[in-house]
């Protein structure tokens, strides 16, 4: 440092942020004076003749251009031709990072000047050089060459490290940030003890700089953090050095971690110990200090209740919620997100000035109309991460807490107002009326086909006449009991009369499906009752099943169906299920209407695609996307494909509808990878019709050339049930695609009767299973063994394996358990249309990139 120095320079238009600076550098006492200005014109008549200084501090407000001109200015001035420049930006700069006219030294975000401000000029008083990546092959001839600018712009966490002595000769900003280590202590720490590797050894690293990540924790001042680590030779000063990265686990921190949070607290179940698990779950992977859930009824003027409450300090004495303005404002529907300022709050709120809290959050949890219900409250002694992560990943929690407190107030309501029935708990003939009608909107809206069970247990009446009806009430909640775990929790089940049951199975593919869920159900409610005087009973159920829309499209039909259907079955002896069957006449005339409206369905723009994506069983990141036809009826509203397709194979018209769906899914892939470059896999469903065409392959190859999509991103599906004997030229077709560089897969697989040597004969890359065993896991031990088994047989095979139908974190976790390689469903994302799909591509984009590398 310059001996002759004899000042530091603030430029700052704010009041506040020019006396903060003024402070800090005023208490450290590093300067005989300190030069406050509000711009450049009043920076010029403070120094008049000021011969040197020791820094400039300036605090941009505008964007680059602006900048630029100011450090120009500054730069002609005697007294800053060669002082070190720091940098401020603000949040209403437009300025990025990258955007730094090169005579800039160091920069930082004004909430960070409390904690970093002295740091960052004690270091710029040392270095005489600027860090220099090595250059690369690369590099673009605007690259200024600064490594500190390519990290800093993603708030990654860096340390340059001497190779020789391995030890650690600077570190970024979020390194600092993150790890609550303060420089000085990084400054004098070996690279060995800020980072343990899992496997790699870390001398190699140093002398390689391969840039490849591997597996580490990363010391920290509460301890240590997980997460990946990588290494790369740079420039230091005009030595050799090597600059470590390292990202994360924490939701924190990374975009990837925060999406598995999301996941899981959205999984974490319901009801009160439901709403503790996702509180635990947020504390401790944010690694939050303070935690509260405040629940508010502000029609009532009450006083609002705290629900729960997490601390890592000592017992407190709990300021009244009266006198917590934070908490005040929040539940007037303001919300608070403080990074690392919070403190600045102490004077008017008891909440934090007794906590001591930097980073702060407060959020409304808010219902579908907008009205409070109660706030989230979170905070930590050290400042918020990443506040692009951090941010959404809060408000999406708030949301979770909300829809929770809701439901709970909804029962309670329920209860209150005779919604629900009070011996099982269920919901009654009133409320599943209401329900059943907002599933039919739905279900019009999207597409979906569901089932509606009519449950009747059989001669009940008897059981209450003869042994009372306290046993009554006895069969009636083993029998809720039983309902509720033979089907899955997204379907529902309700209580419509005395001893009469109905049940919603939703998102239903294949008929089959539910009649396997009904099969369950009579078997399940056919076993010995045991009451309490030890005496056993045996109480069977009829049950009539009605499907939307095909057998009705509006609520009171489709009941009437399904009673017809139940009472079907008891005439049939009870203890089975029946199908509700319209007259063959009925049936003729309905699918001689259908048929004749699906020849003009194309041409008159009825046809839609949807996707639904398919993602890695690791990472859960989206891989592949399968196409999926809806019909749009004029009248009728959406059709799904189990019903329209084998109309359309009947006719023929499958050959030119398959043709359609074909063309437009490899236009809109080939349209997605140019804007996102992601290389999804994209999958479409074909008919043994379509592949005994001769000319199949022609039209495959054809509409690869005209859309441009890249053939190794098409997979071809085909059933199981499809065999070479009934389509003669199977074999050759699908060695075809394989020659056109097309990929194959076995859908529905477990639901035919193919053997082992038929799935060697066909040239398949992917099997996927169906649904219908998936949806069992949990619930049915067969299924889980066929499925673990299709698993096992498939990695010999040296095929991958793609799950259908995962709905539930149980799900999930068996068929992770299992090495299942891909998976869709539910649980996920449910079938999308284009602009939907298209948007959720974009979000996964935004993600990425903030989250960086």
């Amino acid at each position: 440092m310059d001996k002759a120095a004899t000042g530091v320079l603030i430029i700052a238009a704010q009041r506040e942020l020019r006396r903060e600076l003024f402070d800090l550098f005023d208490h450290e006492e590093l300067h005989p004076v300190v030069y406050s200005a509000r711009d450049l014109t009043h920076a010029r008549q403070l120094l008049q003749e000021q011969p040197k200084l020791d820094l400039a501090v300036l605090v941009c407000d505008g964007d680059a251009r602006h900048t630029r001109q100011n450090v120009e200015t500054l730069r002609q001035w005697p007294s800053c031709t060669a002082t070190p420049l720091l940098l401020i930006l603000t949040e209403s700069s437009g300025l990025k990072p990258s955007e730094l006219p090169a005579e800039v030294a160091d920069w930082l975000y004004a909430s960070q000047i409390a904690n970093e401000l002295i740091g960052r000029w004690r270091r710029l008083a040392h270095l005489s050089a600027p860090v220099v990546a090595l250059p690369t092959a690369t590099a673009s001839p605007g690259d200024r060459g600064d490594y500190r600018f390519a990290f800093d712009e993603a708030d990654t966490e860096w340390v340059v490290v001497d190779p020789v002595r391995e030890r650690i000769i600077e570190s970024s900003v979020a390194m600092i940030r993150h790890s609550g280590l303060s420089l000085a202590r990084l400054s004098r720490l070996p690279i060995a003890e800020l980072f343990q590797f899992e496997q790699a050894d870390l001398h190699k690293l140093i002398g390689e700089g391969s840039r490849q990540w591997h597996r580490c924790k990363r010391l920290s001042a509460s301890g240590s953090d997980s997460g990946q680590a990588n290494a790369r030779k740079v420039r230091h000063q005009g030595r050799d050095a090597v600059a470590f990265s390292f990202r994360s686990d924490r939701p924190a921190a990374r975009a990837e971690p925060a999406l598995d949070l999301l996941t899981r607290l959205f999984n974490s179940g319901g009801g009160d110990d439901g709403v503790e698990a996702a509180a635990k779950l947020l504390y401790d992977a944010l690694d939050l200090d303070y935690f509260a859930l405040w629940s508010a009824r502000p029609e009532e003027s009450s006083a609002p209740t705290q629900l729960l409450q997490l601390w890592r300090g000592e017992n407190q004495t709990w300021p009244s919620p009266g006198l917590q303005s934070s908490l005040r404002l929040v539940l007037n529907g303001q919300p608070m997100l403080h990074q690392g300022d919070a403190r600045r709050l102490a004077a008017v709120d008891p909440l934090l000035e007794q906590l001591a809290l930097n980073g702060f959050a407060g959020l409304p949890l808010l219902d579908e109309r907008r009205n409070v219900l109660g706030a989230l409250l979170v905070g930590t002694h050290h400042p918020f991460g990443n506040m692009d992560i951090l941010g959404p990943t809060l408000r999406i929690a708030a949301t979770r807490f909300a829809h929770a407190l809701e439901l709970k107030r909804t029962r309670e309501q329920g209860r209150a107002e005779g919604l629900l029935d009070a011996l099982t708990g269920l919901p009654n003939r009133l409320l599943f009326n209401d329900r059943l009608d907002m599933i039919i909107r739905e279900a019009t809206r999207t597409g979906e086909c569901f089932a509606l069970l009519f449950v009747d247990l059989d001669r009940f009446k008897t059981i209450n006449d003869t042994l009372g009806h306290a046993v009554g009430d006895q069969v009636l909640i083993t029998a809720t009991q039983r309902l509720r775990t033979s089907v899955r929790a997204s379907d529902t089940v309700a209580r419509y009369a005395g001893d009469e049951f109905v049940v919603v199975l939703r998102h239903i593919v294949k008929n089959e499906d539910v009649l396997r869920i009904a099969e369950k159900i009579v078997q399940v409610m056919q076993a010995p009752l045991r009451i309490d005087d030890g005496t056993e009973l045996q109480v069977t159920t009829s049950i009539g099943v009605s499907f939307y829309p095909d057998d009705a499209d509006d609520a009171e039909t489709l009941l009437k169906h399904a009673d017809e259907a139940m009472y079907a079955a008891k005439s049939l002896g009870r203890n089975n299920f029946q199908i509700y069957e319209v007259s063959a006449e009925q049936a003729q005339q309905q699918n001689l209407a259908l048929k004749s409206r699906l020849r003009h369905a194309e041409s008159n723009g009825e046809l839609r695609v949807f996707f639904q994506p398919q993602v890695d069983a690791k990472t859960e990141d989206i891989v592949g996307m399968e196409a999926l036809v809806r019909w749009e009826h004029p009248e009728l509203g959406y059709i799904g494909p189990g019903f329209f397709i084998p109309l359309a194979e009947e006719t023929g018209l499958i050959i030119s509808i398959g043709e359609w769906v074909l063309r437009a899914a490899c236009r809109l892939a080939q349209e997605w990878e140019r804007k996102f470059g992601l290389r999804l896999r994209l999958g479409v469903n074909l008919s043994a019709v379509q592949l005994m065409q001769p000319n199949f392959l022609d039209v495959v190859s054809s509409v690869l050339q005209e859309t441009g999509l890249d053939p190794g991103l098409l997979e071809m599906e085909i059933t199981e049930s499809i065999s070479i004997k009934a389509a003669p030229n199977l074999m050759e077709n699908l060695h075809g695609l394989h020659k056109l560089g097309c990929r194959i897969a076995i859908d529905d697989f477990g639901t035919g009767a193919a053997s082992l040597d038929y799935l060697r004969k066909l040239p398949a890359d992917r099997i996927k299973i169906d649904q219908s065993f998936v949806r069992n896991i949990g619930v049915d031990p067969d299924d889980e063994a066929i499925v673990r088994t299709t698993i096992e047989m498939a990695h010999r095979l040296k095929r991958g394996v793609v799950a259908e139908g995962v709905e539930i974190e149980q799900h999930l976790q068996f068929l992770r358990n299992n090495h299942c390689d891909e998976l869709q469903g539910y649980l996920f994302c449910r079938p999308l249309p284009v602009p939907t799909f298209e948007k959720l591509l974009s979000e996964r984009q935004r993600l990425i990139a903030t989250a960086g590398d």
